[in-house]
């Protein structure tokens, strides 16, 4: 026979109304009274009836959560973050890949609003507000994650991607950078963002932007390291030839590095190179790659935190944007001198320019 709250409570002469506390990591409970439940429940392996608790909640205790490739490390990271974070608070998490198809996310969106969940989060893999303002109808909330959809108000959680395309790029000018290339991203709100940057990097150094030193590429989060390069191979014919490159990803860099090192060039002295994601793998590479980091965690603890605010409300809050400041990381791919060097160049140039002035 299955253990029941009830008969928890009675073993430890508690009210049903404390174990359930305790089980939902209530916080007015004392730490004694929340270990002796919890040990209590480990021994007599206490499995909650979800369903049971629907009925008298009205809840499914599901959030679904569509990505538009589950492979990719940054969205498995971020789909690790927010499921621990929802998890710790009895939500349990169905995961879905839109693959980069609009059409098929609109279909897994459907799929999953019709299974009754509580919530839904998504990295969407188009522009479309159809499937969102029908769920703003249907009451169902919903938080967007990494790309923005325009025109459309609602929560979302992701990084400064302007912010981002600027310190990639900032960073290779300083390690003496003169002619650096750009390997696009798709034309969503995260690939606009940091091309934005690395054009106002260039801007503020009064460096001209050269469209040839551009290279888009669509599906940029599947097959990312053939498309890298095939992007790089582009480049390296273009005269004169870029010697520094900052890719829309990670992996799009990583195939930009195998292409560089296939033509014989060195990394970084002939051709430097920096991507987005700080991927868990970078630093093992065989050149390991610099990166901007996106706080795939961050992203998906911030998200969960508002899912459970929107489902605690009694009214429901105005969406809202969080944004988080992306950060620098230094590696073999890029680093050709040392910081102090980098600050002295600038401070040369600048002392060259007043000079020029006087």
């Amino acid at each position: 026979m299955a253990v029941r709250l009830k008969d928890i409570a009675q073993d430890l002469g508690l009210s049903i109304v404390t174990i359930s506390k305790v089980l939902r990591n209530h916080p007015d409970i004392p730490e004694e009274t929340r270990e002796r439940v919890l040990k209590r429940v480990k021994e007599l392996e206490y499995q909650p009836n979800i369903l049971a608790r629907g009925l008298v909640t009205g809840r499914s205790y599901l959030v679904g959560l569509v990505v538009p490739d589950l492979l990719h490390p940054f969205f498995a990271e971020l789909a690790k973050a927010l499921s621990a974070a929802i998890g710790s608070q009895g939500y349990s998490t169905i995961i879905t890949s839109s693959e980069e198809d609009p059409g098929l996310e609109a279909r897994e969106i459907q799929q999953l609003t019709g299974r009754g969940l509580d919530a839904l989060v998504v990295a969407s893999s188009g522009t479309d507000k159809q499937p969102f303002l029908r769920m703003d109808r249907q009451g169902l909330p919903y938080v967007l994650i990494d790309r923005e959809i325009p025109g459309l108000s609602a929560n979302f959680v992701g990084i400064d991607d302007e912010a981002a395309g600027r310190m990639a790029t900032e960073h290779l000018l300083e390690q003496g950078c003169k002619s650096i290339a750009h390997i696009r991203g798709r034309e969503n709100s995260t690939g606009e963002g940091r091309f934005d940057g690395y054009r106002h990097a260039l801007h503020k150094r009064n460096i001209a932007f050269s469209e040839s030193l551009v290279i888009a590429r669509s599906n940029v989060d599947i097959d990312s390291e053939k498309l890298g390069a095939e992007a790089m191979r582009l480049l390296l014919k273009r005269r004169p030839r870029p010697d520094g490159v900052f890719a829309y990803n990670d992996p799009l860099a990583i195939g930009a590095i195998d292409a560089i090192l296939e033509a014989g060039l060195r990394i970084p002295q002939d051709i430097a190179v920096i991507g987005c994601g700080n991927l868990h793998y970078d630093p093992l590479l065989r050149v390991p790659l610099s990166s901007i980091d996106q706080n795939s965690q961050g992203i998906g603890e911030r998200t969960a935190a508002i899912l459970l605010s929107i489902l605690g409300a009694k009214i429901r809050p105005q969406p809202r944007s969080l944004i988080l400041d992306p950060s620098l990381i230094v590696r073999a791919s890029s680093l050709r001198r040392s910081a102090a060097a980098s600050r002295q160049s600038r401070t040369q140039t600048a002392s060259s320019r007043r000079s020029k002035a006087d």
